[in-house]
């Protein structure tokens, strides 16, 4: 199984430090997409607007992203990948080296789930949702991916009245805790998402993530996971994506530090998103496209060193063109945030009384596409 280390994640640096850092680390932008999106389905209001396809034209499609840039898939069991179609997964990661990086628990679609998952107050649905997470971490150490993410998309409220959310949220929590120790040496990455389908998703946000991996690494009986815990390793983690942070207001810059912070970032999911408003899994870049740039820093920061999973909903133009804007938005950020002079950024803001308004004025000329038609900027020290 890969296990990566994330405890360099946590390191403090002195600014000293932290600038011979960010001049010698550049983010390795290793790209991932799901293959849920390679043919996207319809909406409540609308039909979908291109044809259904099979998993295996969906990996051709993929393999010939290789190329481009495209180096691992994400799939959900049992729908997208399963035991009748795995070996066609595995000849896919064969002949095209693009891998499997996740397979994910199918927690939220089936009608079993109309009360939550993990979290439901019915045994036998939860039990349901515990044996099918044993049975995809089973085929994550099968494959050996990185991690498996879960989402508790299901798992929540419209009408909090009367219910016990500490008891649900221990039902969510000791279940998920069950299903690692029934697979021991299995990373997973919780996303959180605040909203949609369900009024209020439990551990929703970044921050309730944290206290969901606190929570379960905390019930955690397994001798192995407990050896690799005793190690300072992470085994419950997040895979925050941005345009879930957006819908609940979290500024993405902070909130990936947090996670960052505890060490705990195993994988990140890339789109754009108006503030609030319902998922729309827009390409990244085409809303808010500073935020990537500054998310992209934090990461810099840190020596983050996972993959950048694209996670969007291209109704309206090829899933190829898509990907490809996605990624080509992700390396013009990371391009720009490259050539910035970390020096001065860093001395700018740990003087702000000595510096003020000069990292706006700053960015200003780095994003500008004639920033000699500027005034000079006027130096910092």
């Amino acid at each position: 199984m890969a296990f990566l280390d994330l405890r360099q994640q946590a390191e403090r640096r002195t600014p000293d430090e932290l600038v011979e850092h960010l001049n010698r680390f550049e983010l390795g932008l290793k790209f991932s997409a799901g293959v849920w999106f390679f043919a996207p389905g319809g909406g409540r209001f609308h039909d979908r607007y291109v044809p259904d396809q099979p998993i295996a034209a969906r990996l051709e499609m993929a393999a010939k992203l290789a190329d481009y840039g495209l180096r691992a898939m994400e799939a959900h069991y049992p729908n997208e990948i399963n035991e009748d179609n795995l070996e066609t997964w595995k000849q896919f990661a064969r002949d095209t080296d693009i891998r499997i990086l996740t397979v994910v628990p199918l927690l939220f679609w089936d009608a079993q789930f109309e009360w939550g998952s993990l979290s439901s107050p019915i045994p036998a649905a939860r039990q349901a949702a515990i044996d099918r997470t044993i049975r995809t971490l089973e085929l994550n150490k099968e494959l050996d991916t990185d991690f498996a993410i879960v989402w508790p998309g299901i798992d929540g409220y419209e009408n909090a009245f009367g219910t016990d959310l500490v008891a649900a949220r221990d039902r969510f929590a000791e279940g998920l805790a069950e299903a690692m120790d029934a697979v021991p040496g299995v990373r997973v990455a919780e996303e959180p998402k605040p909203y949609e389908p369900r009024g209020h998703i439990l551990y929703g946000t970044t921050y309730e993530g944290l206290l969901l991996a606190q929570k379960v690494e905390g019930l955690i009986q397994n001798e192995e996971n407990r050896k690799l815990l005793a190690e300072g390793h992470a085994l419950m983690t997040l895979n925050p994506e941005v345009g879930h942070m957006l819908m609940g207001y979290e500024d993405p810059p902070y909130a990936f530090s947090l996670v960052l912070e505890y060490g705990r970032l195993a994988h990140t999911h890339w789109n754009s998103q108006p503030l609030g408003n319902y998922d729309q899994d827009l390409n990244v870049g085409v809303i808010g496209p500073e935020q990537t740039e500054a998310a992209l820093y934090v990461l810099k920061m840190h020596g983050y060193q996972g993959y950048f999973g694209i996670d969007i909903n291209p109704e309206r133009m090829p899933v190829e063109q898509a990907l490809r804007n996605c990624m080509d938005a992700l390396r013009a950020a990371n391009d720009r945030i490259n050539s910035f002079d970390h020096e001065k950024v860093i001395w700018a803001t740990m003087h702000p009384h000595q510096a003020r308004g000069w990292l706006e004025a700053y960015l200003i000329r780095q994003r500008a596409l004639y920033p000699d038609r500027l005034p000079p900027l006027p130096p910092v020290w």
